[in-house]
C-alpha cells in the first residue's frame, strides 16, 4: 500500500475493506504545511481504492497522537499565514513571494487563502465519503482536535491527554475545533471553558465533553484494537448503506430536521434502485451495472442465517466515452 501513503503516512489493510492511516512523523507528529497536505493527498487516494468501505486513523508513534502544529519549522505566525507582523509578505511554503511591502487588504487575501487551504486539507475525513473512525493516545494538542472533530467516530486510550492550545500562542483556533466541537457536545460552557483556558483535559472529561464516545483502558495498541474492530464490523455491512448514512448524518448536522427529510428522500429514492433491475448499458464488455443490490442481498442474508457479500462501491463498467445512453 505505498502507492497510498507517503512520507509521513504509512497505509496498510489490516482487514478486508478497512483501511489504516498511521501517522509517522517522529518524534511527536508535529504538522508543518508538507504533512497537512500529504494528509489531505492521502485520504483522497484512499477515497478512490475499490474495496475500502471504513477507514482508521491513527499515530505511529507509541508515546502520543500529535502534538500539533510544528511551530520549529518557521515562526508560528509566518509559517501559518505568510506576513510578519510588519505587514511583509515572506516565503509561506505556498510558494516562494519575494518580500515586499503590501497593504493590509492584500496581506488579509494572502493569509485567508492560506488558512482555507489548511482548513481543507484538516477536514479530508469529513469529505471522506467512507466512515472515518480515530484512534488516539496520549498527547493530542492543538491541530490535534481539529483532526479529531471532523473524524466520524473517536476513540481514546484512557493514557490521552487534549488542549485546545491555540489561545496560548495568540490566536483563536482556525482549522476547525471552534466550527465543530460545539456542534459535537451539549456541554457548551465546558466548550468554552477549554477554549478560553487552553487546560489539559483527560479522555474520561473528554468523553464528558461528547469529544469521544469510549475511552480504552490502556495506550496505543489496546484503542487501535477497539477502533479495528468497529471498523471490521462496519465493513460488513451494506457500503450503500453505510456511505448514505454518512451523508444523511452530516446534512442534518448542518440543516433543520424538515430540510434533512427532505434530502433523505431524494437521496433514498436513488439509493433503493438497488433493489430493482435495470436494462444493460452500451459498454465494451457485457456486464451488468446494477449487480449491487444491497437490499436484496442483505434481507436474503438474514432470512437463510449467513453473511452478506456486498459487492464494491465502484464497479468497473467499461462504458464507452460516447456511448449513446
Amino acid at each position: 500500500m505505498s502507492h497510498l501513503g507517503g512520507k509521513y503516512f504509512q497505509v496498510s489493510v489490516p482487514t478486508p475493506h478497512v483501511y489504516l492511516i498511521q501517522v509517522n512523523r517522529a518524534p511527536v507528529n508535529a504538522f508543518n504545511e508538507s504533512v497537512w497536505r500529504e494528509y489531505s493527498k492521502v485520504f483522497e487516494k484512499i477515497s478512490l481504492e475499490d474495496d475500502v468501505r471504513v477507514i482508521v486513523l491513527a499515530s505511529g508513534l507509541d508515546k502520543l497522537f500529535t502534538a500539533g502544529l510544528d511551530c520549529k519549522s518557521a515562526p508560528y505566525f509566518v509559517l501559518c499565514h505568510g506576513v510578519d507582523r510588519t505587514g511583509i509578505v515572506v516565503n509561506s511554503g505556498l510558494s516562494a513571494i519575494p518580500a515586499s511591502p503590501v497593504d493590509a487588504a492584500r496581506a488579509a487575501l494572502h493569509v485567508g487563502h492560506h488558512i482555507k487551504e489548511f482548513q481543507h486539507a484538516i477536514a479530508a475525513p469529513e469529505r471522506c465519503p467512507f466512515p472515518v473512525i480515530v484512534a488516539i493516545h496520549g498527547l493530542a494538542l492543538g491541530l490535534a482536535i481539529d483532526m479529531i472533530t471532523a473524524c466520524d467516530v473517536r476513540f481514546a486510550a484512557s493514557n490521552a491527554s487534549f488542549s485546545i492550545k491555540e489561545a496560548d500562542i495568540g490566536l483563536a483556533a482556525d482549522i476547525g475545533t471552534l466550527a465543530r466541537l460545539p456542534k459535537l457536545t451539549g456541554n457548551q460552557s465546558l466548550v468554552h471553558e477549554l477554549a478560553y483556558s487552553t487546560r489539559p483535559f483527560s479522555a474520561a472529561e473528554a468523553k464528558e465533553l461528547g469529544l469521544v464516545s469510549k475511552v480504552v483502558e490502556g495506550g496505543r495498541q489496546e484503542v487501535l484494537n477497539v477502533a479495528l474492530e468497529l471498523a471490521k464490523n462496519i465493513a460488513e455491512k451494506s457500503p450503500v448503506a453505510v456511505v448514505g448514512t454518512k451523508r444523511l448524518l452530516l446534512h442534518a448536522r448542518d440543516n433543520t430536521v424538515a430540510g434533512n427529510l427532505e434530502y433523505t428522500v431524494a437521496w433514498n429514492a436513488g439509493m433503493l434502485q438497488t433493489a430493482v433491475s435495470h436494462p444493460r448499458l452500451p459498454m465494451v464488455e457485457p456486464v451488468d451495472l446494477f449487480l449491487d443490490q444491497d437490499i436484496p442481498e442483505a434481507v436474503g442474508a438474514v432470512m437463510k442465517k449467513r453473511k452478506p457479500a456486498f459487492k464494491s462501491l465502484n464497479v468497473q463498467t467499461g462504458i464507452k466515452a460516447d456511448a449513446k445512453l
